[in-house]
């Protein structure tokens, strides 16, 4: 196993998990459902595409998440293009719902 599929242990996801916390409420329902599916399973990979995103402002990544833009240039990386897969993934129609 490389060190970036090493699952992040409970200190490393809850603060990652603060770190994704955001002003724009519609991103942190996206942000919540994936940790409430995902978040025993994330690795350092996951963490890196994560932080990346993060440095966004919060109206770039809501276009990220609802797939009105694709990651370009420095974004462009396969970490982020999982873990925005994974954010994507709900029912067609259906709001993020927080656990």
């Amino acid at each position: 196993m490389t060190m970036t599929n090493t699952l992040l242990d409970e200190r490393e996801r809850d603060l990652l998990r603060w770190r994704c916390r955001r002003g724009l409420v519609e991103n942190d329902l996206f942000i919540e459902q994936f940790f409430a599916t995902y978040g025993d399973r994330l690795t350092r990979r996951h963490a890196n595409g994560l932080s990346a995103l993060m440095d966004l402002a919060d109206n770039d990544l809501m276009d990220l998440f609802l797939r009105r833009k694709e990651p370009e240039g420095e974004l462009d990386t396969q970490e982020i293009r999982e873990v925005l897969e994974l954010v994507r993934k709900r029912k067609p129609g259906s709001l993020p719902q927080v656990g």
